[in-house]
């Protein structure tokens, strides 16, 4: 067998064969065919490559000479063999002849170089395209539409009409990889075989996907089969992508695509934007100190009234810390909590593959979220429906459905939208966002209780690491109606004086503890020698303070 995708088996005088031979031929089929079959890239095949390879089937020339997928290709030969039957007029090495008139235009599907001649290639789409019709035959019968069920006896353990054998799923998970996609034209062609018109055939294969879609979507189908036209979609995966993200909603949220820095240089951007309002927080702060300290009649409080808001102390609580702490010998005070020269190796590693900037998006937690008041509620829609109403602090999310094949469904669509998408990544900035706002258990027990996620794994923990594990992208990217829901949120939750307390005690005090400290003592130091002093002289006296009646 000629080799497929192995690169060490390399004959010049065939490559020069086929070069002459691609050259001589016509290539206008090959110019309206865009490419759409990829290669997973490989920042993300690194992160969980189990979910981009084949476990049970390949599909198509990229992992064909895996020799642990061998074993399903006896299932493949018995759906030809049932196909081959069912052609009414033709034998099947007709339909094979008409996709060798046609390989340049499967090849021109794929991303990668083919190492295999026309013929070899024929034969294998059409194997699979028999494999890929009889699974999906499946959903044609639960539509009711078709009453025989499927065929062959041999696939009997492997096709499920109720969905719950876990062969059913592991052929599914295979269906929708990146890497192990074949032409939907191929599909098409061959039902056109099998009916009397290509209308026929479209019918068939639309009712097919639908079911495919609904049995793989993890939103809710609000993108009628009447909107979907089966010539436009480049494979199976293709078909999902649009279900999720449909082209209206592609268009509306065309933006520039931005990356953003990740050296040192961002460090003081991102200060500039933090220090107003910080310096604010300080403000109010002791303005409800002064409040709290006014209110206070009793005269040991007033005698620390005294000193502590005199003039040169307010003068000194107004002096630009953050500014100062950064000069020589005051910096001590102040805990580095991101050092940017760190001692250790291994530290600079770590910022070098794992970026903040291009990991997770900045927006609070579910559950930081709803202590500041905000609400969660689930929407029927897709991505499109979600939005965030400031006047009720409402945030709608999207039903989400999450089972043993959303996983490897989403990481795909992720990987195939890095990959064939010109415009904003809105699947990818949808798991962002979701990566987001669930840290913990406790946050994906809350969107579970409102609605938000419909967990049909084993646990809530399983939840939030299914969407932690999704922080790795390819690039960033604005999506304007998205993006506005997190500033939004972001603003709302930024504007609870709860939160703003936190920020500072955070800030200030939990991080500049030596300061504190430093502080604390001056101040233990001050009140002993006050007290000495009381002791020796009469402080109301001295301080004209008057007499408690």
């Amino acid at each position: 067998m000629t080799s497929i995708s192995n690169p060490i088996s390399f004959n010049e005088h065939m490559w020069v064969i086929e070069m002459r031979r691609s050259l001589n031929e016509e290539v206008e089929e090959d110019n309206e065919v865009p490419v759409n079959i990829f290669n997973v890239p490989k920042a993300l095949m690194a992160n969980k490559p189990d979910c981009y390879v084949p476990q049970e089937v390949a599909l198509g020339p990229f992992h064909r000479l895996r020799p642990e997928l061998y074993e399903m290709e006896r299932y493949k030969l018995a759906a030809a063999k049932r196909t081959q039957k069912n052609l009414p007029e033709v034998n099947f090495e007709s339909f094979v002849d008409q996709l060798t008139r046609h390989e340049t235009r499967i090849r021109a599907c794929y991303h990668r170089f083919l190492r295999c001649n026309g013929e070899t290639l024929a034969w294998m789409m059409a194997i699979d395209a028999c494999f890929l019709l009889d699974f999906l035959h499946v959903y044609a019968v639960k539509s009711g539409q078709v009453i025989t069920k499927s065929s062959s006896k041999m696939m009997t353990h492997l096709v499920d009409y109720a969905g719950t054998k876990s062969a059913h799923n592991a052929i599914l998970r295979d269906m929708v990889m990146v890497e192990n996609q074949i032409p939907l034209y191929v599909l098409r062609k061959l039902l056109e075989f099998q009916f009397s018109a290509l209308d026929e055939a479209d019918d068939m294969l639309l009712l097919m996907l639908v079911g495919f879609g609904e049995d793989l979507c993890p939103f809710p189908m609000t993108y009628l089969s009447d909107q979907i036209h089966v010539e436009e979609q480049a494979h199976l995966l293709d078909f999902l992508y649009h279900l999720i993200v449909p082209p209206r909603l592609k268009e509306t949220s065309e933006v520039e695509v931005v990356i953003e820095p990740e050296n040192e240089d961002d460090e003081p951007n991102e200060k500039k934007e933090r220090s107003s309002p910080e310096s604010n927080y300080v403000q109010q702060l002791f303005l409800m100190i002064w409040d709290m300290l006014s209110a206070l009649a009793q005269s040991p409080i007033r005698l620390l009234k005294l000193p502590l808001f005199s003039s040169p102390v307010k003068f000194i609580m107004k002096l630009p810390w953050e500014n100062i702490s950064n000069l020589p010998g005051f910096s001590i005070f102040y805990q580095n909590k991101n050092p940017k020269n760190g001692n250790s190796n291994s530290n600079s590693n770590s910022n070098i593959t794992k970026s903040p900037l291009m990991e997770e998006i900045s927006i609070p937690s579910v559950s930081e979220l709803r202590n500041s008041g905000l609400r969660f509620l689930p929407t029927n829609g897709s991505i499109s429906s979600i939005t965030f109403d400031p006047k009720t602090a409402t945030l709608y999310l999207p039903t989400v459905s999450l089972d043993v094949n959303t996983e490897v469904t989403l990481r795909n669509l992720v990987a195939y939208e890095s990959s064939n998408a010109s415009g904003p990544l809105i699947i990818t900035r949808y798991t962002e966002l979701m990566n987001g706002i669930i840290d913990t258990e406790e946050d994906a027990k809350i969107l579970r209780e409102r609605g938000i996620i419909l967990n049909r794994l084993k646990s809530d923990e399983e939840v939030a690491n299914l969407w932690n594990g999704m922080s790795k992208s390819i690039r960033l990217t604005k999506v304007p109606f998205l993006d506005k829901v997190i500033e939004d949120v972001n603003k709302y939750h930024s504007g609870i004086w709860k939160v703003k307390a936190g920020k500072f005690m955070k800030r200030y005090v939990f991080g500049s503890w030596r300061l504190l400290i430093f502080l604390a003592t001056i101040s233990i130091l001050l009140l002993m020698i006050l007290q000495s002093f009381c002791s020796v002289y009469s402080c109301p006296r001295t301080f004209q303070i008057p007499e408690d009646q």
